[in-house]
């Protein structure tokens, strides 16, 4: 199945619907990418907030989540200015 890079939180949070696979992950990576780069974030801050210490993740899965953040943040396009 195909999924859409979510483009705000509520389609994010619908990704909670769907079956936890590789292909849910990467779309929800490449949301939380384009999601920080509309909020003009920078690469550093979203992977500091990332590498925060959390309940969730332990301090290897989330350096493995800031490495994936990393790659989608090189390789997706930067979005399109709908002004231009």
């Amino acid at each position: 199945m195909d999924y859409s890079i979510p483009a705000n939180m509520e389609e994010m949070l619908a990704l909670k619907n769907s079956a936890v696979n590789e292909e849910v992950i990467a779309t929800a990576i490449a949301g939380v990418v384009q999601m920080a780069r509309q909020q003009g974030q920078s690469i550093e801050q979203l992977t500091e907030s990332i590498l925060q210490d959390d309940r969730v993740l332990d301090p290897e899965r989330r350096k493995w989540l800031s490495q994936m953040i990393i790659q989608a943040w090189n390789i997706l396009p930067l979005p399109k200015n709908d002004s231009a």
